[in-house]
């Protein structure tokens, strides 16, 4: 078998943001080894046809992708799979997502974001990995209402499984940083929106119901602020974060200890726009990008929901010299540009 340097292994490399990270890691020069388990949670079709996407910018000669499909969940495959890649960096983008369906299977969440997760982290410490990434989510912050969410606030009053599941990552990831010397680096996700995106998430319901011409249901009265992160924003922050593994802090205070840093070689970003925008001001941009005005339908919040996110970049700013800055108007032109050439053709 032949080992290469710099061999990355993608989680989830099927879903929105793992497709987009593996063709700018492939068009990096890296070699890259996806693996998703292709569940059914949203249509099947979108997630191989981001494969398909993803395969248009592989370099034939050096043989930089590989696709392999299977779930975190099954220790001895995913096992095989680093038998047989030998990857020196891992980023976990695999997890069962959505708030709102966390409520109604919360055992899915369990054994996709718990039992997955511990599976791949003792993959990591038996094969040495030299720096691994992994997504939690802007969703651990819960009912905090010190805004921006900053890294230091505490993050132990979730409002949903799916929120739990993400900070218990976090825990595990430290653990393992600490006995074993794994640098871990965990982002905490804030509305992730762009080409390819998720359609269980509001900025393509939105989209899909106003070019349908559909009534949108706005929870909470319209009262809900979003902080909408654009996909390639994110893929530049996980990219420059591939040359940056965390390292331990030689000045943590022990007796006055940071939540987003540690003894250990572990750390903690928020990776957002900066910028709090309230669902009727996105709606009012998708509306003016489409040319069409939407059908607005007003409910009371969702079990699970937060009412406002919003992020502090300074601490991802100072390590790794970039955040996300895309605005709205822009992302979402790239949006409908790309909804219309994928949709609508």
């Amino acid at each position: 078998m032949e080992v290469f340097k710099d061999k990355i292994l993608i989680t989830g490399a099927a879903g929105f943001i793992g497709a987009a990270l593996s063709k700018r890691l492939i068009l990096e020069g890296y070699k890259v080894i996806g693996i998703d388990n292709l569940n059914m949670y949203y249509d099947k079709k979108l997630k191989l046809d981001r494969l398909e996407e993803i395969k248009k910018n592989v370099n034939v000669k050096f043989n930089n992708w590989k696709f392999e499909k299977l779930s975190l969940e099954d220790k001895n495959q995913l096992e095989e799979i680093f038998i047989k890649y030998y990857p020196t960096i891992v980023i976990n983008l695999a997890a069962q997502a959505g708030v709102r369906y966390s409520i109604e299977n919360p055992r899915s969440y369990l054994n996709s974001n718990v039992v997955g997760f511990f599976n791949l982290l003792d993959c990591c410490r038996r094969f040495n990995i030299k720096n691994l990434i992994y997504s939690s989510s802007s969703s651990v912050y819960g009912g905090n209402k010190n805004l921006p969410f900053s890294e230091d606030n505490a993050v132990d009053h979730p409002m949903s499984f799916y929120a739990a599941t993400k900070k218990s990552n976090e825990l595990m990831a430290h653990s393992f940083s600490h006995i074993y010397g794994i640098p871990t680096t965990g982002l905490r996700l804030f509305t992730v929106y762009g080409p390819w995106g998720r359609p269980d998430m509001a900025p393509m319901i939105f989209t899909k119901s106003i070019f349908e011409r559909k009534p949108i249901e706005i929870y909470n009265f319209g009262n809900m602020k979003r902080d909408f992160t654009y996909i390639d924003d994110v893929v530049e922050c996980i990219f420059r974060i591939c040359s940056k593994p965390a390292q331990s802090d030689k000045n943590f205070n022990l007796y006055n200890p940071s939540p987003s840093l540690s003894f250990a070689p572990y750390r903690i970003f928020n990776v957002g726009n900066s910028q709090s925008v309230s669902l009727l001001n996105f709606i009012k941009t998708l509306e003016s990008a489409i040319g069409i005005k939407a059908i607005k339908t007003f409910k009371e919040i969702q079990p699970g929901d937060v009412e406002e996110t919003s992020s502090n970049n300074s601490k991802l700013l100072d390590q790794i010299k970039f955040c996300p800055n895309t605005s709205l108007k822009k992302g979402v032109s790239y949006l409908i540009k790309w909804y219309k050439e994928y949709y609508l053709k």
